[in-house]
């Protein structure tokens, strides 16, 4: 791993003037007195000493304490057990003093101090070391507006020394970027992701950070479940979806009219009224957009079934019929049968049914319809010679009347005839 430390032209050096033939400097010697490393990282701690050739270096260690206590020399870090799994002395007992510590933690941040012990009396030399951990920390806007420009900063405590490369991540993938600046253009809800920074070549990296970008309403569609075509008395979910940020409202409408707000609506017992265009608004403080239109149909049952009779000609004998069966609901009739009383079998099929009026042909005539959902009958209606008519049966009866009119409706219902068109 690579260690971390800030460079500086600053050497400390602690000297002694020793007195006598020969005398010469001792002392020790960092290179840097500061140093700033990454938490997890391995540093190394450059130090060098000296001392009179006449002397013997009889104990050489390094401390986390300036001076001895009462007589007693501080302890050792090998010795530590905070310390001794971690620490490497990399110097001798002649010059080389360096120190190797790995996995810095943050505790770790604190003096340091070498210290040796020659064979001459007083011949005890130290200086000191001061090492900062710090972590990587992204730094940027808590809140963007889409469209705007965007720099985040790899953030340290202290200058890390050999003015490092950084490395950039999205959602755990490399960017491009090797700064310590990330620069992000006119960003978009896309850029709402997940960034994190590293020093190149180091498994150490920042936490994530969120990009918080704000937007107005996006992409609102309006949907029903389970059908937009449903039976009379069911239930219906009409369901709203949006992007946005900050969270969005929802608010229903049928036509113009607010009928309910939030992202469901849920219709119960549904009836005819309920039949018509729903749309939804997603709104939140930047702006406000509507899904399409959704249109429920209910689809009512065939409570009465009418018929028609329509005779064209210049008299009733021989003229043609044409009768036409309706229904009142709104279900699709997905097939139309006449019978004509008195017989098994069907005389015809279509919603109109047309025929020559004559003593073979007259009689009482109704129809079937057939829905999805059900199946309804006609009353029979009479479509006779006045004749017919005039003789009298316990079925309901119509009285017809001549016309010098060449086309004649009447229409039965379930309970009264209607005449159309005199």
């Amino acid at each position: 791993m690579v260690p971390l430390h800030v460079p500086s032209p600053t050497l400390l050096v602690f000297l002694l003037i020793v007195d006598g033939v020969g005398a010469q400097y001792s002392g020790v010697t960092y290179r840097p007195v500061s140093i700033c490393a990454l938490k997890g990282s391995t540093v190394i701690m450059g130090c060098s000493y000296s001392y009179p050739v006449s002397y013997t270096v009889q104990t050489a260690f390094w401390t986390k304490f300036r001076s001895s206590t009462q007589g007693v020399e501080p302890p050792d870090l090998l010795d530590d057990p905070e310390y001794r799994d971690r620490v490497q002395y990399l110097g001798d007992k002649q010059h080389n003093c360096s120190l190797s510590l790995r996995d810095v933690k943050k505790s770790d941040q604190s003096n340091y101090y070498f210290r040796f012990i020659t064979d001459k009396s007083g011949g005890q030399y130290q200086g000191g070391v001061y090492l900062s951990v710090t972590g990587l920390q992204v730094e940027g806007p808590e809140r963007v507006m889409e469209g705007d420009k965007v720099t985040l900063t790899c953030k340290t405590t202290c200058r890390l020394t050999d003015s490092p490369s950084f490395t950039w991540y999205r959602n755990g993938t490399t960017l491009s970027s090797s700064t310590e600046k990330l620069y992000l253009q006119s960003v978009s809800r896309e850029d709402a992701d997940r960034y994190s920074c590293a020093v190149l070549d180091q498994k150490l990296h920042s936490p994530e950070v969120t990009l918080n970008v704000l937007y107005s309403p996006k992409s609102v569609s309006a949907f029903t479940y389970p059908s937009d075509v449903l039976k009379e008395g069911s239930s219906v979910i009409l369901a709203c979806s949006s992007d946005g940020n900050p969270p969005v409202e929802y608010t229903w409408y049928k036509g113009s009219s607010l009928v309910a707000t939030g992202p469901y609506f849920k219709i119960n017992d549904i009836s005819s009224a309920n039949s018509g265009e729903y749309k939804c608004k997603s709104s939140n403080e930047l702006g406000v957009k509507y899904s399409g239109t959704v249109t429920l149909k209910v689809l009512c049952p065939h409570r009465s079934i009418s018929v028609s009779v329509t005779f064209s000609g210049e008299t009733l004998e021989g003229s043609s019929v044409t009768l036409t069966c309706r229904s009142d609901g709104n279900q699709p009739v997905q097939k139309y049968t006449w019978f004509k009383e008195g017989g098994n079998a069907p005389v015809g099929s279509g919603h109109r049914y047309s025929f020559t009026l004559d003593s073979e042909s007259s009689g009482w005539y109704y129809c079937d319809t057939q829905s999805e959902q059900e199946s309804k009958r006609s009353f029979a209606v009479p479509v006779t010679l006045p004749v017919a008519l005039q003789a009298g049966t316990k079925r309901r009866r119509e009285r017809w009347r001549n016309t010098t009119t060449r086309t004649l409706t009447v229409m039965f219902r379930t309970t009264h005839t209607q005449l159309l068109t005199p």
